[in-house]
Parts: structure tokens; sequence; C-alpha cells
């Protein structure tokens, strides 16, 4: 039987992808690797120094002001796997050194995190299971 034992990638739906693109640069510390186009979209691939590959895709039909919406079926969130809480607390800071606004560090039972929301509302979570 194959093993699924990581994703290649995860590719967004966005109203922006050039801003999209600076936002989860910084936001990852990652950069551009890739610019596609199609007849009716455009995407611009990014990828973290760890190899998290992110593609933010702009389709012409999505209406001006659209905004995600995590009950909707579909995404919820994306979530960074962190090694322990100190790990959530560096990218907690680092967020904090380039501008990218996000929530106060929770911890739970389950384990720590951060989140982060980019330019459509889409959370990035940062998080380290206790357990």
């Amino acid at each position: 039987m194959p093993d699924a034992s990581a994703f290649h990638h995860v590719t967004l739906s966005v109203t922006d992808a050039e801003a999209s693109a600076v936002w989860y640069c910084r936001a990852l510390d990652a950069e551009v690797v890739a610019r596609r186009e199609g007849d009716s979209w455009r995407r611009v691939l990014v990828r973290s120094h760890g190899g998290v590959v992110v593609g933010l895709t702009q389709h012409d039909a999505t209406a001006d002001g659209d905004r995600f919406e995590p009950t909707r079926v579909g995404l919820d969130h994306l979530s960074v796997a962190c090694r322990d809480a100190a790990e959530v607390e560096a990218w907690s800071e680092h967020l904090a050194g380039v501008g990218v606004s996000r929530g106060e560090i929770r911890w739970e039972a389950y384990g720590t995190t951060v989140v982060a929301k980019d330019p459509d509302g889409i959370a990035l979570e940062f998080f380290a299971s206790t357990g």
C-alpha cells in the first residue's frame, strides 16, 4: 500500500495573488519560486526554506471583495508543525518582527499555537503538540 506521509504543496484561491505572495513570503520567510498563468487564472508559488510550498491562485471569476469563510465546505486553516512551544514562540516573534499581525500565543492541554490571518482571512497556524 502506498504511504501518504506528507503533502507536496497546498494551493489557495485568493483575491490578489501578488499581495498574498508578499504576505506569505514575510510570514513564512519564504521566496517566490514560480509564476504560472492560464486562460482565467494567475498563480504564484512560494516556498519556505524548510520546503513548504504554498500556491496562491487568483481566478478571474472570483468576485471583488470576496473573503475566506472557514465555516463553508473546504479549507478551515493551514497549520505549520513546530517541534515545541519554544518554536511557536520563535514564529510569533518572527511574525511581529516582519510586521505580520497575529493573535496571542495559546497554551492548551493539547498543544501551543499562534495564528496569523492572510490578506483574505485564511488562518495560518503555528502549532506544537504536547503529546
